[in-house]
């Protein structure tokens, strides 16, 4: 068939790339490079779409410019907001992106594919043509020398952790996210500061019943991995493997690449379109460190008991792993780990073991319900007014799955099968859970009664007045895809059942995933929206504090375009507890600890819960800012990581020296590798937020006033200005940054919050101020001293129409004692006359 053509010619202030001119090409025929996406519309399935410029640039991905969009993409530059996609190219064997070549020594194999339009940001599918078949293939895209990545990878099978680099060959086996920056004329010798950088997104994804990772190899090429988990699934597509997309904004690119990747498999959905759970609200409790698998009823109450006396009841509670009816079979070994969990058992029952029965016995069974799992749950919410209860299960039951020769489970018809992790994950960190049930066996449901299964449990812990449950363990899934269909198709089917006893049980969508980062699951939930970032909080590894801190900030990045990043329960009282306290609080996440019964730090979790035991929590999930993003707090000697979020009338940046440990590629496990790192000194700046003009008003000059939590001192910065900040290792601090309101008479105003808390602007939730007034009036939560600053000496404070004493300093920090309000989330009004 011949082509037809159509040429449309359109000058460079249309399109989001500097191209002088460009020149449209559509083909009947789907060129190698470039082919028309399968999801577009039926008109725009006929056409492939191709570019070429007088800069030389051909098989460019472009959308048609209608006056719609060119309008948009006007409006778009005018404001100097991100333009995404468009200008992806692959020409003389380089991939360039707006203008900035990324990958060099393209295989002549890899294909691009247009994602569908529907905007001004637009990106591409890599795929690869082969006829290759294998239910693993590893194909080479092109190379990446001399530029800034950053990635996310599973070190282990359960869990990612982050690296940087500079070349193909750094990125490691089974990463899942990758972003590299180019800047116009500069490689990684160039001034971070200086030019304007592009970030292209990398997502490998699933198509059909493939799973596609990232890897490096020796010759700097960036491969894709793709696997199915089952020998007989073997023949693939290789159309849609990975999607790039790239823009001016880290932050917005890597939203719209996975906003991209949702609406092309529609098979997960964004975090911002899932509903979050009441508890990320709240201060919670979670056993798992205070009794580990020897939690009992009576250790709970003893928890429970211990927290009241001290003013800071928790209001909500994780029963984690050890209220289960679990046993090994009979001719299993134990497989106990440090953490005394036993990964031959299997699950013998839904209900509790005795060790939650009223009275329970072991060895015997109480069948009255009022006397199981209900009667603790009861008494927390009677006696210590806990709002929510969540119970643990693995995804699979337990560690070692279903006991098949157990009458009571009969009915889910599980079957012993042996995991076969693949090779990406085997050539990182060994995992003594992964090699104790490869060894034994796991009892896996079968798939068809997986739904059942959950919904029998569930309804039953519903009915004992549980909220929901925290489902662990949830990538042993993709090394039992054999006879299955593959991996994905496993994961796809117990994600759906899953999810659907969840819905149908617990209101509130009460579930949090655990031990859960692999693509299997994340493209697969519609519904969970909440997941553990990173590995545990490990109290007695001292390597490990820094490390965790670091790896949820960064994990962040990607997990948290689609749930709510859990950044992980800790211990109060710790020589780390402030450190894991201060990210906590600007992670947008839950607080919870698993002291030990009358093992607390009530000091420390003033600054993080307030008396009504609710949390000043952040509105997004807290990440790297933009300045650390491809530099290693970790392991350069030289950086601090800065981790910035967002409250209703603030900005929150934590501050953390996190050097001297990390992940080893060669020891394969967490190492300090710097006993003594060096004190460091970096810089902090009102755009270290970057959202803060979202909620500044479109009045704002750019000026913010920042309030260190830990000196107490308020700065006042003008546009574009900065402050030094030196922490020695393992030091932090958390640095509340408020645009500056200007009022009449040149006065200047900026609401601080509750400056004990570690984010102290949690606690505003409106400013109201009458034009030509230079009154303010404001809405504040929780109590204990409250600031404010002003360039000028208020005339009088007044909270809930009753006039206060206040402090004025030289620095211009207004603050008034807040007392604790009678009623649960008040609102106090405070009324400042400048």
């Amino acid at each position: 068939m011949s082509s037809l053509l159509h040429h449309l010619r359109f000058s460079s202030p249309l399109l989001p790339f500097p191209h002088s001119s460009l020149l449209f090409r559509f083909s009947l025929l789907s060129p190698v490079r470039a082919s028309s996406s399968s999801s577009s519309s039926s008109s725009s399935s006929l056409f492939s779409c191709s570019c070429s410029s007088t800069a030389g640039f051909s098989r460019e991905i472009l959308p048609v410019a209608s006056p719609v969009l060119r309008k948009r993409l006007q409006d778009n530059n005018n404001n100097n907001n991100m333009t995404v996609g468009a200008g992806i190219t692959i020409s003389d064997t380089n991939l360039t992106v707006l203008g900035n070549r990324v990958l060099s020594d393209v295989h002549n194999n890899i294909t691009l594919t247009a994602a569908p339009g529907g905007g001004v940001m637009n990106g591409a599918f890599i795929g690869v043509q082969s006829d290759q078949i294998g239910s693993r293939r590893v194909f080479p895209i092109g190379k990446l020398i001399g530029l800034r990545f950053l990635c996310a990878f599973r070190f282990k099978l359960w869990w990612m952790t982050q690296r940087m680099g500079c070349s193909g060959q750094e990125v490691p086996f089974e990463t899942q996210f990758l972003v590299v920056e180019t800047r116009d004329g500069s490689n990684i010798a160039g001034n971070g500061e200086e030019g304007d950088a592009v970030y292209t997104v990398f997502l490998p994804i699933l198509e059909g019943d493939f799973r596609a990772v990232l890897q490096g190899n020796d010759n700097n090429e960036i491969e894709i991995c793709l696997e199915s988990g089952d020998p007989s699934v073997d023949g693939f597509e290789g159309s849609h493997l990975v999607f790039v997309g790239a823009g001016s904004d880290p932050f917005e690119t890597i939203t719209y690449a996975v906003k991209s990747v949702e609406k092309h498999l529609q098979t997960f959905a964004h975090r911002e379109r899932k509903k979050m759970p009441d508890i990320l609200n709240w201060f919670g409790w979670c056993t798992w460190d205070a009794f580990y698998t020897d939690v009992t009823s009576d250790g709970v109450k003893k928890g429970l008991e211990s927290f009241e006396n001290g003013g800071i009841p928790p209001k909500f509670v994780i029963i984690d792993d050890g209220w289960q009816s679990v046993a090994k079979d009979a001719t299993s070994a134990d497989c106990k780990a440090d953490n005394t969990a036993n990964f031959a058992n299997r699950l013998t029952h839904i209900k509790e073991n005795y060790k939650f029965q009223k009275d329970g016995k072991e060895g015997e069974r109480i069948e009255n319900p009022a006397l199981g799992l209900q009667h603790i749950v009861s008494y927390m919410k009677e006696r210590h007014a806990t709002k929510y209860v969540y119970v643990w299960h693995a995804i699979t039951g337990y560690w070692g799955g279903v006991s098949a020769g157990v009458k009571e489970m009969e009915q889910y018809e599980s079957k012993i099968a042996y995991p076969v992790a693949s090779p990406g994950v085997e050539s990182n960190e060994p995992c003594d859970a992964l090699n104790s049930i490869t060894k034994t066996g796991l009892g896996l449901v079968n798939p068809e009664k997986v739904f059942n299964f959950y919904n029998e449990q569930h309804s039953y812990l519903a009915s004992a007045g549980v909220d929901g449950v925290k489902v662990d363990v949830q990538n042993i899934l993709e090394t039992l895809g054999a006879g299955h269909g593959g991996r994905v198709k496993l994961a796809r089917k117990y994600h759906q059942a899953l999810e659907a006893s969840i819905s149908r049980n617990f209101q509130d969508n009460g579930i949090i995933s655990c031990m859960s980062h692999n693509t299997d699951g994340l493209y697969s939930s519609k519904r969970n929206a909440v997941i553990r970032a990173s590995d545990d909080f490990w109290p007695r590894d001292p390597a490990s504090h820094t490390i965790h801190i670091a790896s949820v900030a960064y994990n962040s990045l990607f997990l948290g375009e689609f749930m709510q990043p859990d950044w992980d329960m800790f211990h109060s009282l710790h020589p780390m507890a402030e450190y894991h306290g201060a990210a906590r609080a600007v992670g947008g996440c839950a607080i919870y600890v698993s002291d030990k019964p009358g093992q607390h730090d009530f000091n420390l979790l003033k600054k993080l819960v307030l008396p009504d035991g609710s949390i000043l929590r952040a509105k997004l999930p807290g990440r790297p800012t933009k300045d650390c993003l491809f530099t290693d707090p970790a392991r350069d000697g030289k950086s601090l990581l800065k981790i910035w979020n967002l409250n209703d009338l603030s900005g929150v940046v934590g501050v953390f020296n996190c050097q001297g440990a990390g992940w080893c590629k060669v020891g394969k496990k967490n190492l300090i590798h710097d006993e003594n790192p060096d004190t460091i000194t970096g810089v902090i700046r009102a755009k270290d937020v970057s959202y803060l003009w979202k909620i500044a008003g479109e009045s704002w000059t750019g000026d913010a006033v920042i309030f260190s939590h830990l000196a107490g001192e308020v700065v006042y910065l003008p546009q574009d200005a900065s402050m030094p900040i030196t922490l020695k290792p393992r030091e932090f601090d958390v640095f509340t940054v408020v645009p500056v309101k200007e009022l009449v008479n040149d006065i200047k105003f900026a609401p601080i919050g509750l400056i004990k808390m570690f984010n102290s602007g949690g606690a505003v939730k409106e400013m109201n101020h009458q034009p030509g007034s230079s009154n303010v009036s404001l809405k504040v939560r929780g109590s204990g001293p409250f600031g404010a600053y002003s360039s000028s000496k208020p005339k009088r404070v007044a909270v809930d129409s009753e006039e206060v004493e206040f402090m004025y300093d030289e620095g211009g920090l207004i603050t008034i004692d807040l007392k604790v309000p009678e009623k649960e989330l008040y609102l106090w009004d405070i009324r400042i006359e400048l």
